[in-house]
């Protein structure tokens, strides 16, 4: 069986909304960054991980390709190679672009020592309209972000919006918006929070 391992509300979400969405059986190993226990999946001591019997994936967008290509079956990945660039395409904008704004707002105000912070407000802002008014641009006006299917890819930028309303960030396109409406209903990530919430 898979372990799912990380912190309930974070990352992991997107692992194991991804397990979810493949009606995978999994268990939750609920631990904080750099613990011991972390340390022994990840050599950076970050989460979230995953442990497919021996076989050990960090990073949630490379988990959640694993966990695609694992599943055909399940057409959540790239069924040729014009479909692998394009979904490496949007995992690769939604972790260094999208995101990267979320994750800065996040250090600043609550991770980093008080001598390390600095106002990033206005900057995270302006970075995550841009990034916004991108991925309107990129969607067009396909319902998910390889065309029909809803793929790992929705999977990373679905919780890119969760993360980026819970801080409050403006999206600033009401396609996007609407994007996001429905890859958050998704019953799955229903299951997926309500398994991390037990955990």
């Amino acid at each position: 069986m898979c372990k799912a391992i990380g912190s309930p509300g974070s990352r992991l979400t997107r692992v194991t909304w991804m397990l979810e969405e493949l009606g995978q059986q999994y268990e939750i190993v609920k631990t904080k960054q750099h613990t011991p226990e972390m340390l022994r999946y990840s050599a950076s001591g970050k989460g979230p991980v995953l442990d497919d019997d021996g076989v050990v994936v960090t990073d949630s967008a490379a988990i959640c390709a694993y966990l695609a290509d694992k599943h055909p079956e399940k057409r959540m990945g790239a069924e040729n190679l014009a479909e692998r660039a394009h979904l490496n395409a949007w995992l690769f904008f939604a972790q260094s672009e999208l995101e990267a704004p979320l994750w800065n707002k996040l250090k600043h105000r609550m991770l980093l020592s008080a001598e390390e912070r600095v106002d990033v407000g206005p900057w995270t802002s302006a970075e995550f309209t841009r990034e916004i008014h991108s991925l309107d641009a990129r969607l067009g006006d396909r319902e998910f972000a390889m065309g029909d299917r809803f793929t790992a890819a929705d999977v990373i930028l679905g919780h890119c919006g969760q993360w980026a309303r819970g801080a409050r960030f403006e999206i600033d396109s009401p396609r996007v918006n609407a994007y996001f409406d429905r890859v958050l209903a998704r019953p799955a990530l229903a299951r997926a929070k309500a398994r991390e919430q037990a955990a």
